[in-house]
């Protein structure tokens, strides 16, 4: 079976239960195989990034296997303002936020509300210099595990949407975004644009971030913030320590 979110965000979960995990969301317009249904709730994995969880059976739009081989030909075309709506007929609006999928609305099978949108798209691959420009739309954004929206987003989701803003696919997870691209072995080599990955003490990937140039970095950590970064890692001038050890930085583009 597949689908499509029909609505602004939802809850991706780890287990099937209203009190389990949030692990991401899924963006308005994001469509997705259905792999399993239990009760009230169904098991999904995302075509854009394979990701999976679980979400309420209630919160999107079944779509033939026709339309779900349609949308994963289509080129990816996103709202590229922070809050823009949706519009269908009978005045109903639907409120998007930046990096919600819109590619449906080229098939009129699948846009099976006659939804119209007159805002800003984004679609196709920037320079990367744009990186860093998509990077500051969501400043202040606060932290929220799981979180992919300007309204609430974690360390991974913030690179994953300013990447795919641009044209550029990440996974979801910093551990497994730092599979990704190619080893640069000094922060001087480093370009605004480029990742920079943290580890813990188990040497567990558990945070990336955007640098920004001269030794600067964009990241998510209780809100998106740019702080220093130097060999050690993440400089907090606020609390005046390290928060975060350097592990790696990686060229994507």
């Amino acid at each position: 079976m597949f689908a499509i979110c029909n609505l602004s965000s939802i809850p991706l979960r780890i287990e099937p239960n209203d009190r389990s995990e949030i692990v991401s969301q899924v963006l308005f317009g994001e469509h997705f195989e259905v792999v399993e249904k239990n009760n009230q709730w169904s098991k999904i994995k995302l075509h854009y990034d394979n990701y999976e969880g679980w979400v309420d059976s209630k919160q999107y739009q079944i779509i033939s296997k026709e339309n779900y081989d349609t949308l994963c030909k289509e080129a990816i075309i996103l709202n590229s303002d922070l809050v823009e709506y949706i519009s269908a007929p009978n005045n109903i609006l639907i409120p998007i936020t930046l990096g919600a999928s819109l590619s449906f609305l080229n098939h009129n099978d699948i846009n099976i509300y006659n939804y119209e949108f007159e805002g800003l798209k984004a679609s196709g691959i920037k320079p990367k210099s744009s990186i860093v420009d998509t990077s500051y739309m969501y400043l202040n954004a606060p932290y929220l595990w799981g979180g992919k929206t300007p309204f609430g987003i974690d360390c991974s989701g913030f690179t994953q949407m300013v990447y795919k803003l641009n044209g550029y696919k990440l996974l979801r997870d910093a551990s497994q975004q730092a599979t990704q691209g190619e080893v640069l072995s000094f922060i001087e080599e480093s370009e605004p644009g480029d990742l920079a990955f943290f580890d813990n003490e188990d040497g567990k990937i558990i945070h990336v971030g955007i640098m920004l140039k001269d030794n600067y970095i964009i990241h998510a950590s209780g809100k998106v913030r740019i702080d220093r970064l130097d060999h050690l890692g993440i400089y907090n001038s606020e609390i005046n320590r390290h928060t975060h050890r350097l592990r790696v930085i990686k060229k994507i583009i």
